[in-house]
């Protein structure tokens, strides 16, 4: 592959990872919609928030694992970007500095609709707070002197920002308010898509362990991550029950549908066990955190 090509950083984006954070802001859309208080303009710009703070975390991650000794050409899992020489050092910090000023643009963006239209509660600085917490999660999940990732924080991180910020702020944006069934929708993606760390982590547990990473699955060992990874879509579509209390049918019942793939995903991890044919059971816990966020945000448009 040619060096620092748009191949390379597309590699380096990992846009598997990108579905994550269109069903975060599709699922908080639909309940502002179901709402009556839906508008496109800054749903989108919360989108385009939502996926460049992806990238510029991913692009961290892939930098700051390798620096730490977590990733290596060797690695089981998919291409790391710069651990494979694809970008040089000068061309991935370049880039991570670029998709963060592009980020903090569409976080302006949102905050100058937000003001202009008068739906914030506290004047705005909630939202500049927390578009901050953002960035700095982006850099200190891996990097700095104590990241997250390492600490076994990893799992937390990504139900808090990968769950409640965005699900809970993009209803909060489009409305002015939350309500508990945003909390519950938001601490389900959450649950469902750290899934996806801990097959990651549950694969990569023997060369974490070598460089001192010490993510939950080398703390508690490896049953333990197996357990962890059905219990997290478990308790999602439990959490999605309680959307019945509101009246909310299809919302709760629809995601049963998700648990059927995501056991299956799991049997197959326990059966392979160690080893990159885990990488089967990363790409079909990708597919299953679509299929969830497809199935909430439809049963929450049907009511």
């Amino acid at each position: 592959m040619k060096t620092n090509s748009l191949a390379a950083w597309i590699v380096a984006v990992r846009p598997y990872s990108l579905g994550n954070a269109v069903i975060l802001i599709l699922v908080g859309s639909a309940l502002a919609w179901t709402d009556g208080s839906f508008h496109l303009m800054p749903a989108v710009l919360c989108l385009a928030f939502a996926l460049l703070m992806q990238c510029t975390a991913n692009l961290v991650n892939d930098l700051w694992d390798f620096l730490k000794g977590a990733d290596q050409p060797d690695r089981l899992g998919p291409d790391r970007a710069f651990a494979k020489g694809y970008i040089t050092l000068k061309a991935m910090k370049a880039g991570i500095a670029g998709f963060t000023l592009a980020s903090c643009a569409a976080g302006l963006g949102i905050l100058a609709w937000a003001l202009h239209h008068e739906t914030l509660a506290w004047g705005g600085w909630e939202l500049v707070a927390v578009g901050a917490v953002c960035v700095l999660f982006a850099y200190f999940y891996t990097a700095g002197p104590w990241p997250l990732a390492y600490h076994g924080l990893g799992d937390v991180a990504v139900i808090l920002f990968f769950g409640l910020i965005p699900v809970g702020f993009t209803y909060y944006v489009l409305t002015g308010t939350w309500t508990w069934e945003v909390i519950v929708t938001a601490m389900a993606c959450g649950l469902v898509i750290d899934s996806m760390l801990m097959i990651n982590n549950f694969r990569d547990r023997d060369e974490d362990a070598r460089c001192g990473k010490r993510t939950i699955v080398v703390a508690l060992g490896a049953k333990f991550g197996s357990w962890s990874y059905f219990g997290l879509g478990l308790l999602a579509v439990v959490l999605c029950l309680t959307l019945l209390g509101g009246g909310r049918t299809w919302a709760a019942l629809l995601p049963l549908v998700y648990l059927v793939g995501h056991v299956a995903t799991w049997r197959k991890l326990v059966r392979i066990d160690h080893g990159d044919e885990l990488n089967v059971c990363l790409g079909e816990t990708a597919r299953n955190i679509m299929l969830f966020g497809a199935l909430l945000t439809i049963g929450i448009l049907l009511g």
